[in-house]
This record gives structure tokens, sequence and C-alpha cells, in this order.
């Protein structure tokens, strides 16, 4: 089986969240066999930045919704939505 790499856009629920620590949070609450590749922050507007992870996945596991589950449920969190999806 081959994997899926997954482009996520992490929206904070303010300004204020400290995104290192939201950062380790979303590693933290990450599905067996999921894995962050890397994570860039795209400014949005008002100083709200969001976090751009790249998570890689079994293609198995049904491909990037148990992350997508797993990161709305952390704390800090407002929304999360899956950008780009694509087999390596």
């Amino acid at each position: 089986m081959g994997k899926v790499a997954a482009k996520m856009k992490v929206m904070p629920q303010s300004p204020e969240v400290d995104l290192d620590a939201l950062q380790d949070r979303l590693e933290n609450a990450l599905p067996e066999g999921a894995k962050i590749s890397r994570v860039d922050r795209e400014d949005v507007a008002f100083g709200l930045i969001a976090l751009l992870p790249t998570v890689i996945v079994p293609d198995d596991a049904g491909g990037s919704e148990a992350v997508e589950e797993a990161f709305e449920q952390v704390d800090g969190v407002e929304s999360v939505k899956v950008d780009q999806v694509g087999r390596i």
C-alpha cells in the first residue's frame, strides 16, 4: 500500500492562540500511523495566522478523514479544511 499526503488548513480560534503550542497539540492528536511532515503558516487577516500542516497517512487508513476529525477536537482550533490530497 502507498501513502496519502494531505495539506490541511487549521484556523485557530483567535489571534491570541499560541501557534507553537497549537502545533504540538495537533501532533499529539494524530491517529496512529499518521505523521506531520511539515507545517507552514499563512497570514489570514487581522493578525490571524493559519497553520498548514501536511499530514502523511497510510493509504489503507481511509484518507485524511480521521486526521481531520482529530484536529477538530483540539483545544484552540476553530476549523479544519483539507486543501490538497495526493498519493505519494
